[in-house]
């Protein structure tokens, strides 16, 4: 992974928007040589956000079933068919 201080986010944001495009590799940004943020391409993030949708409804769903809330085969697909919507 590249790392880039925040101060060359400043001064390079095109370039490094440009490489991230390109790499489609996820860029550090350093502040004082802390981790201060990431920088990722769009389709990356928005493929993170519906793993993260998806896997929200399975640890939902192992609740569930830990508690006893279960429901019939159909319903459950009609709930499920909600959350990849």
């Amino acid at each position: 992974m590249k790392t880039e201080l925040v101060t060359t986010l400043k001064r390079q944001a095109t370039k490094l928007l440009k490489d991230l495009r390109e790499e489609k590799e996820p860029i550090l940004i350093t502040e004082h040589g802390k981790p201060s943020a990431y920088l990722v391409d769009v389709d990356h993030f928005e493929h993170i956000q519906r793993k993260l949708k998806l896997l929200e409804g399975l640890a939902r769903g192992e609740k569930a079933i830990l508690e006893d809330r279960v429901v019939p085969h159909a319903d459950a697909k009609k709930r499920l068919a909600r959350w990849l919507e």
